[in-house]
């Protein structure tokens, strides 16, 4: 690494501004309350403070007002390099007493590297450990084609606008399509054996389609299924988040089951269209919580109705196949499954999806957008019990000191 000049030299100051190590009292007093401003500067990947990752190698004032940091970078390709110096010059220029702004960029040494791996990596599942806040769902169904996908972007991209930290996990290894419905192109960085993944509109999105070229197809086995989604849960680095959804294949295959094995506190969303047919394969999908233990939070019908410009409706797949599906699966599992939302078939919607662009973003005010902010809501406002974790306190004896 070249060594880092951060600013010419400056002309002598009184010796009453200095303090006794002979260090300019009003230029230090200014680069303090400049790192303090720079904690509000996340990493766009990690999602946590640059001054609590120790990116902020160094802050140097000139007499003149120019301020100078050096910031290091993960790694020296980092995709998001222009968004951390565009942020951190913002940042800097919001303090009193700096003119001029310069970024310098340099990169972690190997064991700066290894201690900020220290402090974010671990080998097991976080968000299936006992006392994980987080909220994990996955979108399921009986059959593909009913738009579920769709579903899982617009709820995190509805659920992230609302101000929650929310993960997507493409889970259909076979058939992932969530990169492109997202609009993400960039390969995850990579931090050494830890991934960390890319983040669109607010949602941080792994998927086994960032790490294959030209679209080609993924040929494997059950076993090679698990492996993957293991690695997604113990290798990237997703941070806390408040909702994790998992974007499931069709059907009640490998991965249905691993994900009960590895998040064994997750819950089931089911999404199906009006048509009978579609409804009566996908009460497979959620019957699956009888054998894996897990919940089924609600069902999602899709595809719903036609608005004619005339303002007519039109059902071109039927009616009737998300209240059939939600009672019949109350029946089965012996717990109310209630219809969360019908949302309508929309254009729009299938030209978010083509252009990357999910329609709560594109087109809030529309009538499929607004239907998915409400059952985002709904699934992000159920309340999660305590009941068992560990509040991290000690009981003292009776008359003890305090």
């Amino acid at each position: 690494m070249p060594e880092w000049n951060p600013m010419p030299e400056t002309p002598a100051v009184d010796p009453a501004a200095r303090n006794p190590a002979g260090q300019d009292v009003a230029g230090q007093d200014v680069a303090d309350r400049i790192r303090a401003a720079l904690a509000a500067v996340q990493d766009p990947e990690l999602r946590r403070p640059i001054t609590e990752l120790g990116m902020v190698d160094a802050v140097a004032v000139a007499a003149d007002g120019t301020a100078t940091v050096r910031v290091l970078l993960t790694v020296a390709g980092c995709p998001l390099r222009n968004t951390i110096v565009e942020d951190v010059t913002a940042a800097a220029g919001t303090v009193a007493g700096v003119g001029a702004v310069r970024v310098d960029v340099g990169v972690m040494t190997p064991e700066q590297r290894a201690q900020l791996k220290e402090g974010l990596r671990t080998r097991t599942v976080p968000f299936g450990a006992p006392g994980s806040l987080t909220r994990v769902i996955g979108v399921a169904s009986g059959k593909g084609g009913v738009g579920k996908s769709s579903l899982t972007v617009n709820l995190a991209c509805a659920m992230a606008a609302d101000g929650l930290r929310v993960g997507i996990i493409d889970a259909d290894v076979l058939g992932f399509s969530v990169p492109g419905l997202m609009g993400i192109t960039q390969a995850p960085t990579r931090v050494d054996e830890m991934i960390l993944p890319p983040v669109a509109y607010g949602v941080k999105v792994i998927s086994i389609g960032m790490f294959v070229r030209d679209n080609q197809p993924v040929i494997w086995r059950g076993p090679m299924l698990h492996r993957a989604l293991e690695q997604f849960l113990t290798d990237v680095h997703f941070g806390d988040l408040d909702v994790l959804l998992l974007d499931l294949p069709p059907g009640t295959g490998d991965v249905a089951i691993s994900m009960s094995q590895l998040l064994p506190g997750s819950g089931l969303l089911v999404v199906t269209t009006p048509q009978s047919a579609a409804a009566d394969v996908a009460v497979r999908a959620g019957s699956v919580a009888t054998q894996t233990g897990q919940d089924v939070l609600g069902v999602v019908e899709n595809m719903s109705w036609l608005e004619l410009p005339d303002g007519t409706r039109v059902e071109p797949f039927g009616a009737g196949g998300g209240e059939s599906l939600a009672s019949r699966l109350s029946g089965i599992l012996g717990a109310s499954v209630p219809l969360l939302g019908r949302i309508p078939l929309e254009p729009r919607l299938r030209e978010g999806g083509d252009n990357g662009v999910p329609i709560v973003v594109s087109a809030p005010d529309s009538a499929a957008a607004a239907e998915l902010r409400a059952i985002a809501r709904t699934l992000a406002s159920r309340p999660r019990g305590l009941a068992g974790l560990p509040l991290g306190i000690t009981p003292t004896h009776p008359g003890s000191a305090p």
